[in-house]
């Protein structure tokens, strides 16, 4: 069975199924009550390693928002686009340069509102290996990859909490290698990775050459 059958088979499991999801942070929050966000997507791109692994960018520091933060490709969804998965294959192509038409889509998955007024939808697919990957140099530093069953281990993460505008924000972080995981795409991850776990709990997502991941 592929890898993209496996992870859309977990994913029709998991609706209906009563989960601790992550639906925003405070300031999110605070956006939702004014009824004021701007529909975005990202890609989650798993590369069909026989260890998959999960493309991820670092943004450059000159970037007005997040500058230097750890992120799945993506943007505000622009009314020429099919979409949030439109969105999400468009900014991949223009932020690593990874053609749409390589992506295998897997689905969608739990929405996320941000503090900085962003409602994002992600957006799941498979990319076969070997792609030669181009970083946008104004937008990303740096392009890596991390292993699913990495960034899907609740173990590797860190419950974190700092005072923002007067009220305390807790948030998830974790570290692989030298890089900090941590906010949005640790929450994303971190939702992605319990609709995965519910589906099948304690199965693992198999390779048909005996590869497993959790």
């Amino acid at each position: 069975m592929s890898l993209v059958t496996q992870l859309r088979a977990r994913l029709d499991r998991s609706h209906g199924l009563d989960l601790d999801i992550f639906e925003s942070d405070i300031r999110g929050e605070d956006i939702r009550a004014r009824g004021a966000a701007v529909d975005a997507a990202v890609l989650i791109p798993v590369v069909d390693r026989p260890a998959p692994t999960v493309i991820l960018t670092q943004r450059t520091d000159e970037l007005p928002s997040h500058p230097g933060q750890v992120a799945f490709p993506g943007g505000k969804v622009d009314p020429g686009d099919e979409g949030p998965v439109g969105a999400a294959l468009r900014e991949a192509e223009e932020e690593i340069a990874l053609p749409r038409d390589r992506v295998e889509l897997v689905g969608t998955t739990d929405l996320y509102l941000t503090g900085t007024g962003f409602h994002i939808t992600p957006v799941i697919g498979v990319v076969p290996p070997g792609i030669d990957l181009v970083p946008e140099a104004g937008e990303v530093a740096a392009i890596f990859e991390v292993p699913l069953e990495t960034l899907l281990d609740p173990a590797n993460y860190r419950e974190r909490e700092i005072e923002w505008q007067g009220r305390l924000r807790r948030y998830h972080e974790m570290y692989w290698e030298d890089r900090r995981i941590w906010g949005v795409t640790a929450s994303i991850i971190m939702n992605l990775s319990r609709r995965l776990r519910a589906a099948t709990e304690g199965s693992s997502l198999s390779r048909s050459d005996g590869k497993n991941l959790r």
